[in-house]
């Protein structure tokens, strides 16, 4: 899933090639993408791209003066930019992976896409941002919160820190993978429980959050929409590294499945040396 970094950078990517340019065309393939129906589809074409930013890991496109194109990738969504497209054809109802098209002024533009058969791509257009569900909803953002608010937010979901870290209500933009490599980085057991962490613990994990986020963004944008699959890929250390060493003590990357999920660490860095059961199996070791 495309987490805060990634979702930055598609946006300073839009900036540089969409923001300026006038939607010509809004083709819809997937009509369970599109979420709302009023503004409607049709309302956008002749609108200029205005600009391009985030809420979490919400893409905002700004249309016009007053619309907002809310997109929210899921877990197999991806943004496809296209200098040309191959055929002015209007997309066909169930165009393969394609679920939108936008056509822009000077024929170039982006396909929404989704892998698979899970279809949890989402599509909003509205006035006002916070019209969508998931946006209202979110905390503040990893990167703009102090580490004193951070603090804060910890404490308003009492539980295991992996999971708090990926709560949008808690904090917004960090993901399943990410925060494997925060806690990494931390040296933090995922199943540490967020009311027993110390002072000195808690601004471990803040700077831990900075450092790996912010390294994330720096190496992501700047780089074409294609490429920042591969990049997010080679940038982790622990996340889908299931197996191969540690690239801090040299240990096996461990992993931890869940029914729709996966978590990985390193037992040398993170837990004392001591595995973390299966949840599937046995109780976890904190």
């Amino acid at each position: 899933m495309p987490e805060l970094p990634e979702v930055e950078a598609l946006a300073a990517y839009l900036r540089e090639r969409a923001v300026g340019h006038t939607v010509q065309r809004f083709e819809v393939s997937s009509f369970s993408a599109l979420k709302t129906y009023d503004p409607p589809a049709s309302a956008i074409a002749g609108l200029p791209i205005t600009s391009a930013g985030r809420h979490g890991k919400f893409l905002d496109i700004g249309l016009g003066d007053d619309i907002h194109l809310i997109i929210h990738l899921a877990r197999a969504g991806w943004l496809h930019y296209r200098d040309a497209f191959k055929s002015p054809a209007p997309l066909k109802p169930g165009s393969g992976p394609i679920a939108i098209r936008v056509r822009l002024d000077d024929e170039s533009g982006f396909d929404l896409t989704e892998a698979g058969t899970q279809k949890s791509l989402a599509a909003y257009l509205v006035r006002d941002p916070n019209q969508v569900p998931g946006v209202s909803r979110l905390g503040p953002d990893a990167l703009a919160v102090s580490r004193d608010e951070f603090a804060a937010r910890l404490k308003i979901r009492s539980g295991q820190v992996k999971g708090v870290l990926v709560d949008q209500e808690v904090l917004a933009g960090i993901g399943n993978a990410y925060s494997d490599e925060i806690l990494h980085v931390a040296k933090m057991s995922p199943f540490a429980l967020t009311g027993k962490l110390t002072d000195e613990q808690i601004d471990t994990l803040y700077a831990a959050m900075r450092e790996v986020e912010t390294d994330a963004v720096a190496r992501s944008v700047g780089m074409k929409a294609a490429e920042l699959k591969g990049e997010k890929r080679a940038g982790l250390r622990v996340h889908a590294r299931t197996g191969l060493p540690c690239p801090v003590c040299g240990d096996t990357v461990r992993e931890v499945s869940f029914a729709d999920k996966s978590l990985q660490y390193c037992a040398t860095c993170q837990t004392g040396g001591k595995p973390l059961a299966d949840r599937r199996l046995s109780k976890l070791i904190r």
